[in-house]
């Protein structure tokens, strides 16, 4: 079996990056931009940083900004149209990963028709054309979407949400500035960070994992659990070095894919609209007590990552311990509900978030297999 590596084209670092946007419109001879945002960043002017450079250009363009923070197929369908109408030939993607999923799937449909209804998209997807460019430009560090093949989708009418596998939706640049995530509030600053961390650490331990990911998500664990409270509290030299902590374990998880952290989550965000990262972040530590006994010894290397003195000398049963340990406090010292409750969660729904979680396109990639009723004891372990 071959391993393959997806990684977009281009990829700008540092204060000021957003700048090179201009070149890269003008250089690849784009005509007409579709800034693609959500009525928020619009509000507080963060994507006005990148439409005046727009302006400054005379670069002709035009802004979608009907985007939800759990993006629908209502979202996607609009600014399909939105496009096909404006006869934008680049979308700019200012946002977190709602509207850069958005983008992607906007994009993708429109070199690819035939996939209108975007449901047609779930799982692997067998598009035959490479999407409209997309620059990526992120606003937060979790989701590491302007570097990823993966976007997420949700089908409101059946209250689930579906996972898009393409390699062709790939943003063509990545745009990671830290002035963009300038004034990410608190709240969502832990929350995308705390997904960056589940990103790293559950394509660590998935079954596709490999040497080349396993170096970039143990770098990502160790800069993200660095940097993140720090990054919380609104210092702005944590926050670059989490867009690029992100960023890295973008490049790992797109490539070898997650697991049921994530499957359990996505039924969450969809039924309850609870904001991605905070069902991610929840779910951790019981996900990876549940995994610990499929995982051989790289619990010990988490746990080394996130700074854990004396793995070397601890038993296995011990190092995967403080490896839990080390994520549950983690996660307490930014903020995160440790019970479902807190979000709304009703037992009475769980059997339906549980069957959600079994078909999603993450759960095969679990270290360990998993069956229904397992799903279900894990959301009633944290109510």
């Amino acid at each position: 079996m071959s391993n393959r590596i997806t990684l977009n084209e281009t990829s700008y670092f540092g204060e000021g990056a957003i700048q090179e946007i201009i070149n890269e419109v003008q250089n690849r001879r784009l005509k007409k931009v579709m800034v693609a945002t959500d009525p928020d960043l619009l509000k507080f002017k963060v994507a006005d940083k990148v439409t005046d450079l727009l302006d400054s250009a005379d670069i002709d363009y035009v802004v979608y900004d009907h985007i939800k923070a759990n993006p629908t197929i209502q979202n996607v369908q609009e600014g399909v149209d939105f496009c096909r109408i404006q006869q934008a030939d680049v979308i700019v993607a200012i946002g977190g990963g709602s509207s850069i999923d958005t983008a992607k799937a906007i994009a993708v449909i429109m070199t690819n028709p035939d996939f209108y209804d975007v449901r047609s998209l779930e799982g692997a997807s067998p598009t035959k054309n490479k999407a409209m460019p997309i620059i990526a430009v992120s606003t937060t560090s979790g989701t590491a979407a302007e570097v990823t093949i993966n976007y997420v989708i949700t089908d409101v009418e059946k209250h689930r949400k579906f996972v898009c596998s393409d390699p062709h939706d790939i943003p063509v640049v990545a745009i990671i500035d830290p002035q963009m995530s300038a004034s990410m509030p608190a709240g969502l600053c832990a929350a995308t960070g705390m997904d960056a961390l589940v990103h790293a650490i559950e394509g660590y331990i998935t079954k596709g994992a490999w040497e080349l990911t396993d170096m970039m998500h143990l770098k990502a664990i160790e800069m993200i659990s660095k940097w993140l409270r720090q990054s919380v509290e609104g210092d702005m030299k944590a926050r670059e070095e989490m867009a690029i902590g992100q960023y890295i374990a973008g490049m790992g998880f797109s490539n070898v894919g997650l697991g049921i952290d994530h499957s359990m989550a996505h039924p969450l965000s969809a039924f309850y609209d609870i904001p991605h990262g905070v069902a991610c972040a929840v779910l951790l530590a019981p996900v990876l007590k549940f995994n610990a006994s499929a995982t051989g010894e790289r619990y010990r290397e988490v746990a080394r990552a996130m700074g854990v003195s004396g793995v070397d000398d601890m038993s296995q049963e011990e190092y995967r311990q403080a490896c839990i340990d080390a994520v549950q406090k983690l996660a307490d010292d930014v903020h995160i509900p440790r019970q479902l409750r807190t979000l709304g969660v009703k037992e009475k729904d769980i059997d339906f978030l549980a069957a959600s979680a079994i078909a999603d396109a993450c759960t095969p990639g679990n270290p360990r297999d998993v069956v229904k009723n397992e799903i279900i004891e894990i959301y009633k372990s944290i109510l």
